[in-house]
């Protein structure tokens, strides 16, 4: 028979969160001799030597090295969807980096798809018709989250009911529900984000205008402009 083939590693968010070791966080995707997927945590397992990198401020590793503006590739949509539905860009991107590791191609066994893990339905519910383009599932995640935040009035039932589901947290009695899987998430996302009703600069967002093959298109940063006109589009 032959050995596996290794097609690629990727790093699922709700399978590493907590885990010390970055290496434990790769899972690689081999295909069998019959051509079946196969996942295992264990490069070993493929019949193929492999290297891999990590990604910068997390513990994901992927098997191409990422790029050194990796975390802010997207940070133009995160900056708009923030200013759109009054959520804090840092825990976007927490959201973002704990889910897929901004990889949006990234899906999880259980189906979740893209930059900010959408399942199927709440994809559909949110209007996102291709999970895995970058812009609308950051839309449609950060739609979603922003209804967590508006029902709950508290970031990290929000947070608990992302990652679970509302009915987990609804059982029990609107607490984080009792899931190492769930907990593990909530501290993760809110360790890297800057904590809530704080004064850090992610708090306003400017918007300007820039010509990009002549037409102006709008860019939003949390960082004051030096210089130009510029538009303060959220607080």
């Amino acid at each position: 028979m032959t050995s596996p083939r290794l097609l690629y590693a990727c790093a699922i968010g709700w399978l590493v969160a907590g885990v010390a070791n970055p290496v434990e966080a790769a899972i690689y995707k081999c295909v069998d001799a019959s051509g079946s997927a196969v996942f295992t945590d264990s490069a070993a397992k493929c019949g193929a030597p492999v290297k891999t990198y990590a990604v910068p401020g997390s513990n994901y590793r992927s098997t191409t090295p990422a790029a050194p503006d990796f975390s802010t590739k997207y940070d133009d949509l995160v900056m708009q969807s923030a200013a759109d539905y009054d959520v804090r860009p840092d825990l976007i991107r927490a959201v973002i980096q704990v889910e897929s590791g901004y990889n949006p191609r990234a899906r999880s066994p259980k189906g979740a798809m893209g930059l900010m893990q959408l399942m199927p339905a709440t994809a559909v519910e949110f209007g996102v018709r291709n999970p895995y383009n970058p812009a609308e599932n950051i839309r449609g995640g950060v739609a979603y989250l922003k209804t967590l935040l508006d029902r709950y009035g508290d970031e990290t039932l929000a947070l608990a009911a992302y990652n679970a589901g509302p009915n987990a947290v609804d059982k029990y009695g609107s607490a984080v529900p009792p899931y190492r899987e769930t907990q593990q998430y909530v501290d993760k996302v809110q360790n890297i984000s800057a904590p809530a009703g704080s004064t850090t600069p992610g708090r306003v967002i400017y918007k300007t205008m820039v010509m990009v093959d002549g037409q102006f298109v709008p860019r939003y940063s949390d960082t004051k402009p030096s210089s130009g006109p510029y538009e303060v589009v959220h607080r």
